[in-house]
Formats: C-alpha cells, structure tokens, sequence
C-alpha cells in the first residue's frame, strides 16, 4: 500500500513525538510492504507565529487530500491570551470542522504493568478496558454564545444538538461496542437539560437496530463517579461533546498517564482507500515543561499510529503489531518517566521510539 500521511507535528513537546511516531510507520512499511509519505503542514502556535493562523488554509487542503492525518499537540503559554483574535485551539476546532470529523474514539486499557502508575487501587482497575466515543461537531462549544456586555455580568453558551447529529455518532458506537463485548452506556443530563432528552430518546430509537447490544443510561455526574468506582464495567461509553471531553479526561488517569492513550477522530469524509479520513493524535498537550527536554512519552502517539493504520488504512494486523510491540517494551521494563516505578528502567523519548521499532 501507497498512502499520504499530512504531519502537524505542533508545538511543544508535538514535534518530538511525532518524529517518534512517523519512525514507527517507517518500520511497519519495511517489515510488511507499505510506502508512508509525510506532508508536513502547519497548525496551532507555530502556525500564528509563521503564518498569522492557526490553521492556513494550505493546511486544510493538504488535510483533504491525504489519506490519514497524524497531530501532535497545539498550545503554550506565549499564546495563551483569551483576548487574542486566535488561539492555536481554534485550529484544532477548524480542522474538526473542515474534515467534518464527528466522533473521537479514544480507548483506555489499563497495561497490567502499569498498574502500580493510576491513583486507584488495582483491585478497582483490574480488567478495565474500555471505548469512550465523544461527539465532536455539536453541543456547547459550538452552540450560540455571548460574552459579558458593557455591565459585565451576564454571558452565555448555548448547548444544541440536532437528532442526525446523535444518530450518527450513536451508530458508530453501537458499531464498535458489537464489535467489542457489546455493552453500550450512554452519558446525558436527561433529568435537566432538553438537549439530553432529545440524546436519550434519539438514542434509544436507534438501538433498537441493535438488540444484541446491551444499553445503559447513565447521567454524567454519575458516571464521573463511575469511572472511579467500577471502571471495569464498562465497554463503550458515548457521550455529547462538553460531558466527553470531560470524562475522557478523567478516564485518562485510569492508566496512569495521558501520556498512554492514543485517540482517533473519524468523519464520513473518505480517502482514496474509500476508508475514513481521520485525525489522530494523543490525548495529552504540548507539555511546554518538557519541550525540548527529549523526556516526553511517545507511546500515546505511536498508539495513535496503530489506530490510524487500522481505521484510515485497513492494516489490521500491522496496527496489532504495534500494539504488541509497545506491550513487549512495557513487559520488559522500560518506561518514560511520567510511567516510571523505582524497577524500571527509564529511557527519553527517542529511546523508547527505537526500542518500539526494534521490537516491530
């Protein structure tokens, strides 16, 4: 296979860990047969800095035209200014917008090697490994808003879904979770907000297509206990954008690290390959902190790697090889020190690259 790869590598900590990552998609295109070539763009800070912003419009184009996008971080400090006209997060939401990416899927696996690196006691994660699918182009980030007139004491943010919104992204979630243990929990506020009514009833109406999958109702404040609680329970959970973008968060510490978990942000834009044109990225920032430190943890964009192989390329078994070759680099010991423990042996960021690709 031939495939287009457009890189926005980012700020921070992003260029080292996609460098990392790109070092992996070459040792799977040597070992199986793949040419991978690499469209570096720019986005975020980098790109206000170069270009005047956030998100060039070259940048988009060459998006549309690859078959998979791999992102590493936007952000930092020097254009952290609210009041600025833009902000290295509304290239992040443009490019959402112009690939038209609705769902981000982003798994969490507890590594029974790390363990020992989550605040919550093994016995509560043991066995956790679940799905949480977010919807990405409705809700309140997107909904009307207005900030605080003349008098400064009043602002709003408006929360809308429309019922293809939540069908779609319900669809796709009762897709994964038949294809997983076919458990689905669907996250509202059914018993304040009408936007979580409509998410109720729409998602009931379309799990009727899939008897086979069980479905549960769970209202956001109790599944951010949940998550704590009895993470193992669960195995697809979906949720509107605000209450997902939360949660994924919070189920991030079940690992141990942001710097273990890969996502995947997926549309009904197709490449050439008639697959998904999907985004993928790690779930942690751009680290400002170890920018240039060579210390970060690259495993969550190599994840993010085997994820684009598997959903943007249809490269089953070379996305499992990485995974196995990560799991055989855990399993031996050797870990970035955001997942260190006083029996590891800790390595920086290049170092974990090569020994993932030696092991591919």
């Amino acid at each position: 296979m031939q495939a287009k790869i457009v890189v926005l590598a980012g700020d921070g900590i992003g260029p080292e860990v996609t460098d990392e990552a790109q070092k992996i998609l070459d040792k799977v295109g040597q070992r199986f047969g793949h040419t991978f070539a690499y469209d570096p763009q720019l986005m975020g800070g980098c790109a206000i800095d170069r270009c005047g912003s956030s998100l060039p419009e070259a940048t988009v184009e060459a998006c549309l035209q690859a078959d998979a996008v791999l992102l590493g971080a936007v952000g930092g400090p020097q254009w952290d200014n609210p009041n600025a006209p833009d902000r290295p997060e509304r290239g992040l939401l443009g490019i959402r917008k112009a690939l038209n990416l609705f769902a981000n899927l982003r798994p969490v696996k507890v590594q029974p090697e790390l363990i020992h690196a989550s605040a919550i006691k093994e016995s509560v994660l043991a066995g956790t490994d679940l799905l949480v699918i977010r919807e990405l182009t409705g809700g309140v980030y997107f909904g009307p808003r207005q900030e605080a007139g003349a008098e400064g004491y009043q602002a709003f943010d408006t929360m809308i879904y429309t019922r293809p919104e939540i069908e779609r992204v319900v669809r796709l979630a009762a897709e994964a979770a038949r294809g997983r243990h076919k458990k689905l929990a669907s996250v509202d506020k059914a018993n304040v907000l009408a936007s979580s009514r409509l998410w109720r009833r729409v998602t009931v109406e379309v799990m009727q297509e899939y008897p086979d999958v069980e479905l549960e109702h769970v209202l956001v404040d109790a599944m951010a206990m949940h998550l704590i609680r009895r993470p193992a329970s669960f195995d697809v959970i979906v949720a509107e954008n605000l209450f997902g973008d939360i949660l994924t968060d919070e189920a991030s510490m079940l690992a141990g690290s942001m710097g273990m978990l890969p996502s995947a942000s997926l549309g009904d834009k197709q490449n050439r390959h008639q697959l998904p044109l999907g985004l993928y990225e790690p779930i942690h920032g751009s680290a400002p902190d170890l920018a240039g430190k060579g210390v970060a943890n690259p495993l969550a964009t190599i994840l993010s790697t085997a994820m684009l192989l598997r959903h943007s390329l249809g490269l089953e078994a070379e996305a499992q090889a990485v995974e196995a070759a990560v799991n055989a680099v855990l399993a031996a010991g050797i870990r970035t020190g955001d997942i260190a423990d006083p029996k590891s042996e800790v390595v920086g960021t290049a170092t974990m690259g090569d020994l993932v690709a030696a092991h591919l």
